[in-house]
């Protein structure tokens, strides 16, 4: 039987006094083990809405409960989430392993394990060869595999990934998401948005369209691509959303 990991009921949020909210009543769960994606034009309300699910933002209206040792709050569960945003979030002037040393020593791991997780997840990305050059010598693609094992240092359970691949190359694509599907097998359940579709293809198993704020479709990629008779999902998002720019 799935196991309901998170449910967003309801969900409004507004800015300042904008009479067209950025989140319109958005209600879906997530499954534990689930690779679920949100997709959507620019401006659909994609990062507003992860990042309430991280409680980096308060919903104006609704909630998300966490089903992690009960019901829980997006707060109360912080040390087992993971956020990996679009923009860097290390320090440059520092080498990749202080970066780790800091941020591990801010979700309060132990020296030990923490020394053994650092080397761990550098060798799994390539970068343990440069863990004492500094980050602002790294290419675009070992900046990007460094932002992602920032996040992965405290064993989150549920991920969420804000165009984990943008801007690599190939090499760093592969070796990107063969440990995010790794990370899967070994029962995280990952939350993802990129404009990377043909990747996305690949990688869900659950998709979330959203559009103005509002949940335009949900469902596994191969019901929805029968259900509006298209063949992947470029398709059906402009099916479903037009092809007029969102600037």
């Amino acid at each position: 039987m799935p196991e309901t990991l998170l449910h967003v009921s309801k969900v409004y949020k507004s800015y300042g006094k904008s009479a067209v909210p950025s989140l319109d009543g958005i209600d879906f769960s997530v499954e534990k083990g689930e690779i679920v994606g949100i997709f959507g034009p620019n401006g659909a309300g994609k990062t507003t809405l992860i990042s309430i699910m991280c409680s980096i933002l308060d919903p104006t209206l609704g909630s998300v409960t966490y089903y992690l040792d009960g019901e829980k709050t997006p707060r109360e569960v912080r040390s087992k989430l993971g956020f990996v945003p679009q923009d860097f979030s290390f320090f440059p002037e520092l080498t990749a392993k202080q970066n780790l040393n800091y941020f591990g020593n801010l979700y309060g791991l132990k020296k030990d394990d923490l020394e053994q997780k650092i080397d761990e997840l550098l060798q799994k990305v390539g970068l343990f060869h440069v863990k004492n050059k500094k980050v602002a010598t790294f290419s675009g693609g070992m900046k990007r595999r460094l932002n992602l094992i920032i996040s992965l240092l405290h064993n989150p359970s549920i991920l969420f990934l804000d165009e984990p691949t943008v801007g690599v190359d190939v090499q760093s694509k592969i070796a990107i998401m063969s440990l995010l599907n790794e990370l899967n097998k070994q029962g995280t359940t990952i939350i993802y948005t990129s404009h990377h579709l043909k990747e996305a293809e690949e990688f869900c198993n659950q998709i979330i369209l959203i559009d103005h704020g509002k949940i335009i479709a949900s469902e596994t990629l191969t019901n929805l691509l029968n259900q509006h008779t298209v063949s992947n999902l470029e398709e059906l998002i402009l099916k479903l959303t037009g092809t007029l720019l969102r600037d």
